[in-house]
């Protein structure tokens, strides 16, 4: 299978590339740094094409007679303190980068069979201990609206045929990368504590909202799914089947790390002080199941939070060491 991808250089991108070339698929990765990404020793296998998704270009030409998109196109919105031209930047990255690779499907020759679109959590908007599944709203809070006219971008390619599966994805663990890469020197620094939430601005944190993580296996997994299977289409929830509040997180983290876990935190108005509008995102959360990917069958490699903070912290046992062999004639030396 031949897989144009956008976004391919971020963390889901790297291990989804590493996933589609272990099992023979041809990855095509567009990049505004092309040539930098050619240099890297992990992107020698895959075709590395020169472009910006939110600008139309050369670049949709080489779509054309691809078995599938996947669509991971965006600015992070942890990078920088929100203010009006960064929230610009984090709808207009994943909205035009969206309507410009459905433009481009619409030229092709031959066009994918199956887009597979990411999206957000964020969708939900903030929603207490409700239990959220595809079926549930959109919120309306700015990153709910984002998502939405994000999800809304690629509708137009399934009036063309194309298969199209919206990956709602979660907060996504992997060692040294994303949300771990945050928390991981912080906790083993000073120790655990829960990230706001103690149900005022200026109440001490006691991590009472809700954190719908999946580790970086499975959410590729559920790409993967999304990719073969005839039947994935429309909404699907990138997240563990037991999303934890996060002070549970918290504990999970200090215990595999070693570190003493403190009952309180920082209090939410701290946390908007220290970060802005986008701690709203942290002190908030969902509580989000994966229904439709359960449904369609997919099995997770670490379903429970203990188990996958162990596989991403524990280092791999070294191989053991090969018998030495002995030198020609050392057996007769003894006599």
């Amino acid at each position: 299978m031949r897989v144009f991808i956008t976004g391919g250089t971020g963390l889901i991108g790297r291990h989804l590339i590493r996933r589609l070339g272990d099992r023979g698929d041809q990855p095509v990765v567009l990049s505004r740094q092309a040539d930098k990404v050619r240099r890297e020793p992990a992107m020698r296998p895959v075709t590395v094409v020169q472009g910006d998704p939110t600008i139309p270009g050369p670049w949709e030409a080489e779509l054309d007679g691809c078995d599938a998109v996947v669509n991971l196109v965006g600015h992070n919105i942890f990078a920088q303190r929100w203010d009006p031209e960064v929230k610009r930047k984090i709808r207009d990255s994943r909205v035009y980068g969206t309507e410009h690779v459905v433009a481009a499907i619409a030229k092709a020759k031959v066009p994918p069979k199956v887009l597979v679109q990411a999206s957000a959590i964020g969708y939900y908007g903030p929603r207490g201990d409700e239990e959220l599944t595809e079926d549930s709203p959109s919120g309306s809070d700015f990153m709910a609206v984002v998502c939405r006219e994000w999800e809304e971008a690629a509708h137009p390619a399934e009036a063309r045929g194309v298969r199209v599966a919206r990956i709602r994805i979660g907060v996504v663990l992997a060692r040294e990368a994303g949300a771990l890469a945050v928390m991981t020197p912080i906790f083993r620094w000073g120790g655990a504590a829960p990230i706001g939430s103690g149900g005022g601005l200026l109440k001490p944190g006691s991590g009472r909202q809700w954190m719908s993580w999946i580790h970086i296996a499975d959410i590729v997994g559920i790409v993967l799914l999304a990719l073969d299977n005839p039947e994935a289409r429309g909404p699907i929830n990138g997240t563990a089947p037991q999303p934890v509040r996060n002070a549970d997180f918290s504990k999970a983290l200090a215990r595999v790390l070693w570190r003493p876990y403190v009952p309180l935190g920082p209090p939410d108005a701290m946390l908007e002080l220290v970060l802005g509008e986008v701690a709203q995102v942290i002190t908030k959360g969902q509580r989000v199941l994966p229904t439709r990917a359960q449904a369609l069958g997919y099995r997770f490699e670490y379903p429970e939070l203990a188990g996958a903070l162990r596989a991403l912290f524990t280092k791999p046992k070294a191989p053991p060491r090969p018998e030495p062999i002995p030198a020609a004639g050392a057996h007769r030396a003894h006599h």
